[in-house]
């Protein structure tokens, strides 16, 4: 095991000595999602004067870095009686740049200052019919990348090389979590996106998950199975009815007509193995689907109202199948059930946690879990927010 610790500033410059003697590591690398990383830590007061608002912590695995990002929680800090009058102990919880990005919505118009952005409630950021990874690129860029303006952009953020990947699509955007916008867009190809520390620059770039369900294989005759749970549920939705176009209640201003409403319907096809089921989405505002963005719609609203097939998995690094080497986030992989039943979903987690005394152990969350928020009550409130997000921004 060789894990080194490092402290930055947000410009990546190095602070300090490597910390030690930390008793228990922990870091999440997740999906499409910012990282989640802990390490307690003797409070000396070398480390504490590290430990400040706006640093970042850098977790480096045998030579390179597994996860570079800010302090979410530079100091915990506790002390007792039986520390023996030592200094006390700090957890300092950390993510990856990830989580910076995650700050930021979706400005209507990137290029304004807020305060400057256009009074009419109908500006939206429109991005039609390009590649997905170039729209992904692109609200990144001009939200808080080098494109941005100046009091937005993310100190070292520049873009990754250009993958290549994604089909088609168009976003329509206002005032909306930056990374809910590239979930979105991301969505229809399945495509993942990260940041990366590469020397004195945070890379943010797109990338196509591979299928290695083939090749990336766990059961408990493997060795590398360590829980397994699933479940198979009725669809939320079979027929997503989308009403795009604008309300005809509301009034024309100025004289003009007011476009009237748009009805398209997108359809699983998993009413021939259950039964229909209809769920309306709201698309007031886009007028018309000649840019996909009403079928785009319905699609999304389809990946979360299928039929659910809850796969919950815990897997176990062996010698012959490592995560992050042989396989990674969003790569599909097959799950062999002591039933029998192979089951093929996506790599939602990698969690490393070491110990200075029992070494490493790497785990893998295989699909739906409670910990990739995939429950249906989860689902239900997510929906909720969104809706009131729409509305809000309307």
């Amino acid at each position: 095991m060789a894990l080194t610790l490092l402290v930055t500033d947000r410009n990546l410059n190095i602070l300090g000595a490597p910390l030690a003697g930390w008793t228990k590591l922990t870091c999440e690398l997740n999906f499409n999602a910012p990282a989640s990383g802990s390490v307690p830590l003797p409070a000396h007061p070398e480390y504490m004067a590290l430990l400040q608002p706006g640093n970042r912590m850098v977790l480096i695995r045998d030579g390179s870095i597994w996860c570079a990002g800010p302090m979410e929680k530079p100091q915990t800090y506790t002390w007792d009686l039986d520390d023996n009058a030592g200094p006390g102990a700090v957890l300092v919880t950390w993510s990856d740049d990830l989580a910076r990005v995650a700050g930021y919505l979706t400005y209507p118009e990137p290029a304004k200052a807020f305060t400057a952005q256009t009074t009419t409630t109908d500006v939206v950021r429109q991005i039609t019919s390009t590649n997905a990874e170039t729209v992904i690129r692109t609200l990144v860029d001009e939200n808080c990348g080098p494109g941005a303006l100046a009091a937005r952009r993310i100190e070292r953020l520049v873009l990754d090389d250009v993958a290549g990947v994604g089909s088609t699509v168009s976003v329509s955007t206002r005032f909306e979590p930056l990374l809910d916008a590239c979930r979105t867009a991301a969505a229809t190809d399945g495509l993942g996106f990260r940041t990366r520390q590469v020397g004195d620059q945070i890379l943010f770039g797109v990338y196509a998950p591979v299928d290695r369900t083939a090749t990336a294989r766990f059961s408990a005759g493997l060795g590398n199975l360590r829980s397994v749970g699933f479940d198979l549920s009725a669809p939320l939705a079979t027929s997503e009815l989308v009403q795009g176009g604008n309300d005809p209640k509301q009034e024309a201003s100025e004289g003009e007509p007011v476009p009237a409403r748009v009805y398209l319907e997108v359809e699983s096809g998993a009413a021939a193995d259950w039964y229909r089921v209809e769920k309306l989405q709201d698309k007031t505002g886009t007028t018309d689907d000649s840019q996909g963005e009403l079928t785009q719609a319905g699609t999304l609203a389809l990946g979360d109202d299928n039929p659910h097939a809850g796969l919950s998995t815990v897997t176990v690094d062996t010698p012959a199948l490592r995560a992050g080497v042989d396989y990674g986030l969003g790569d599909r992989v097959t799950v062999v059930l002591p039933t029998g039943l192979e089951v093929a979903d996506v790599v939602q987690t990698i969690r490393l946690e070491a110990t200075p005394d029992d070494g490493e152990l790497v785990t893998t969350v295989v699909g739906n879990s409670d910990q990739t928020t995939t429950t249906a009550t989860v689902r239900a409130v997510r929906d909720l927010a969104r809706r009131l997000g729409r509305l809000e921004a309307r």
